[in-house]
């Protein structure tokens, strides 16, 4: 459907046919009548399906009507749980919304309070926030919510994961009973449907894809590892394929992602680290870098599992499995955005048979192992049966010292490192520094 056949005012129209928009993708052209009609809406759509849009643009052309009321406060409030997120809804608000001056402003965690405040007392339109962040601001009476008119839960599941939503209760129950409520979420069943049922009313439900017909632009493979030395080999093999452009690796805690960092740099990758111990301006100068090609390896943990959208992100590398099945799906869809295809592999320890199982119980599809000639795995556990449901060898042991899954990176002076990097215990890894070997 095109975007001129939804009612949209010419403003918002003319923004978005500047940035390249003319057909709406699936989720916009069911979500985009809902929310212009009124209704509040639970909504469910593959990432990188143009969910942003979905709720952005009828937000926008609310606002191309002007309101009654002279406050200074928001009239569109978005929650999200991450400042990757936040960024990502604040830009495309202000893309969508130039023609109509919109004003919006992001208020997350790791910002300096001056410069908040500073934002927070001059007129605003929209405000993208974090849950905690947003409430200790309305506590301390920095907020004016009287004239909200729609209040936006992106990525709900996650914010419940995250144990954000005491504070999104406590945020809704100070807003105006005569408000517009929307509600994104990769799952609508469960607990977001319970929450669903107390801050909405009489929603509209929109289900775009199914669990299992999502990715099908993202190719899947799985790799079995026997130990760190074989981890760190495959990874080294795959980031200097030619076919790489930009990936984004995923490790299981920050301290890993930052070991990871510095051991990639050392072997000649233009790499960087993304966690949530960073500062936001830290945060923020990685991802400039990432979208400017100064970096192709990012090494994140799973604050960067939503929220990035980069079209040059060829392969997503799940260096560590995710500890919840939903992760593996949002981590692979940092790739093979917008149509574009994309590449996301596995490493999984023969003692992770229990999240694989996990992983392909809740995406429908089973992950195939693969192989590299001259990097197979020498132990080799069963992956199918005979019935075709995914299975593995049972009554497997580890012996002693055995590699088990555990986070892959042991402290500083402990573990073998990548790259080639002496360790003070005397260790050195199958690597050799490649000096300032530029990473293509």
């Amino acid at each position: 459907m095109s975007f001129e056949n939804l009612n949209l005012h010419p403003s918002i129209l003319h923004a978005l046919q500047e940035a390249g928009y003319t057909e709406a993708t699936p989720i916009q052209a069911e979500a985009i009548p809902e929310i212009m009609a009124g209704h509040d809406l639970m909504a469910s759509a593959q990432t990188g399906t143009g969910k942003t849009a979905a709720f952005i643009v009828p937000a926008l052309n609310l606002l191309a009507t002007p309101h009654p009321s002279k406050s200074r406060g928001p009239r569109i409030l978005v929650l999200v749980p991450t400042r990757e997120l936040a960024a990502q809804v604040n830009d495309a608000a202000r893309k969508y919304g130039k023609f109509i001056r919109a004003r919006t402003v992001s208020i997350v965690g790791g910002m300096p309070y001056p410069l908040q405040n500073k934002l927070l007392s001059q007129p605003l339109d929209i405000l993208v926030a974090t849950p905690g962040r947003l409430l200790d601001h309305m506590e301390r009476g920095r907020i004016d919510l009287s004239r909200l008119q729609m209040l936006i839960l992106d990525e709900a599941d996650r914010m419940l994961d995250m144990g954000f939503m005491p504070d999104v209760e406590r945020i809704c129950s100070a807003l105006p009973g005569e408000r517009q409520t929307l509600l994104f979420s990769a799952t609508l069943e469960g607990n977001i449907a319970r929450i669903a049922s107390q801050i909405l009313r009489n929603p509209k439900t929109i289900q775009i894809a199914a669990q299992q017909a999502k990715h099908e632009n993202i190719e899947q493979r799985l790799h079995f590892v026997d130990d760190m030395g074989h981890k760190n080999k495959l990874l080294e093999h795959l980031l200097i394929a030619p076919e790489v452009n930009q990936a984004i690796v995923f490790t299981s805690t920050k301290r890993h992602a930052e070991l990871l960092s510095e051991d990639l740099i050392a072997a000649g990758h233009k790499a960087a680290a993304l966690h949530g111990d960073m500062t936001q301006g830290a945060r923020n100068r990685t991802l400039t870098k990432l979208r400017h090609g100064d970096v192709n390896v990012l090494v994140a943990t799973d604050v960067a599992a939503r929220g990035i959208d980069i079209a040059g992100i060829s392969h997503v590398i799940n260096y560590d499995l995710p500890k919840f099945a939903e992760d593996y799906v949002h981590r692979i869809g940092r790739t093979g955005r917008a149509g574009r295809s994309g590449i996301a592999i596995s490493f999984a320890a023969h003692g992770e048979r229990f999240q694989l199982r996990k992983i392909e119980q809740y995406t429908g599809q089973r992950l195939e192992a693969a192989v590299i000639a001259g990097l197979e795995p020498q132990r080799k556990p069963q992956t199918g049966n005979s019935n075709g449901k995914p299975g593995f060898k049972p009554g497997f042991k580890h012996g002693a010292g055995k590699f088990d899954g555990k986070p892959a990176h042991k402290p500083r002076g402990q573990g073998q490192g990548y790259g080639g990097q002496k360790r003070h215990d005397g260790e050195k890894s199958s690597f050799k520094p490649r000096g300032n070997r530029s990473f293509a």
